[in-house]
């Protein structure tokens, strides 16, 4: 598993609004971005976002993210202040 973490600053509650609003009108992730899952973390203190990508290999983060850094940046909530690209080394659940 591959995670693409995107961390997002200056993020208004409108944005994160508006970030849901569409991930959840939509059916799936957008064209051309095979992810399993997405997570949006938001510290309304700070102002600050996380995004977390979920992906089942390097190459469809990749693919993935040639798309989303694409995207204008007023489709996003706010400034993207960093992006890496993980692999997910030790996951563990309470009571595993």
């Amino acid at each position: 598993m591959f995670i693409r973490v995107v961390r997002f600053t200056g993020v208004e509650q409108e944005g994160i609004d508006g970030i849901k609003s569409r991930i959840e009108s939509n059916d799936g992730p957008p064209e051309g971005v095979p992810s399993q899952a997405i997570k949006i973390l938001y510290d309304a203190s700070q102002r600050t976002a996380i995004a977390l990508q979920y992906f089942n290999s390097m190459e469809d983060l990749e693919q993935g993210a040639a798309v989303l850094g694409a995207m204008d940046a007023s489709e996003t909530p706010g400034t993207r202040a960093s992006v890496d690209a993980c692999e997910v080394v030790v996951e563990v659940e309470a009571g595993s």
